[in-house]
């Protein structure tokens, strides 16, 4: 869902009033970043070009931190965004078909938001829930125990 021109106006704001807080704080880069996040959804070249510009530091160097950090997105990401866990017991578990049906679903691959902006699919490597192997959480319900045969039927409780 993209935002209005009033809305970005609105957040910029917020966003610089922010900085201004805390540009002079130790270390104030994390901190804007994650509040940036927040109010965007995402980091986009021009968010990143108003932190950097803020703080007096190379574009370069915000753009080095959003893409070390897997907490921060370059993308917007969809309304629900469905992580499913690859990590090594959810594999063990059939995560790899899990994922794929979430895939064929949805019709987009991980890494991907629907077209109508209403999915995001993340492949992670652990979501810390290894006992209920393979696990899937969308928009912060966690499903465990997965079979292919659950996506369908789970996906459609968002749509």
């Amino acid at each position: 869902m993209a935002l209005s021109k009033e809305q970005i106006e609105q957040k910029d704001c917020e966003l610089r009033a922010f900085i201004a807080e805390h540009k002079d704080v130790q270390g104030p880069l994390m901190p804007i970043m994650q509040m940036a996040q927040d109010l965007y959804g995402y980091l986009s070249f021009e968010t990143q070009s108003i932190i950097a510009e803020s703080l007096g530091i190379p574009v370069s160097d915000v753009y080095g931190v959003a893409t070390f950090y897997a907490q921060f997105s370059l993308q917007p990401k969809g309304e629900h965004v469905v992580s499913v866990c690859t990590g090594t017991a959810c594999y063990v578990k059939g995560a790899q078909a899990v994922l794929e049906e979430v895939e064929k679903n949805l019709g987009i691959k991980a890494g991907e938001t629907t077209a109508d902006g209403k999915f995001t699919i993340q492949d992670t490597r652990c979501l810390g829930c290894c006992g209920l192997a393979p696990v899937m959480v969308i928009s912060g319900d966690v499903y465990g125990r997965l079979t292919p045969a659950d996506i369908k039927g789970i996906l459609a409780k968002y749509k």
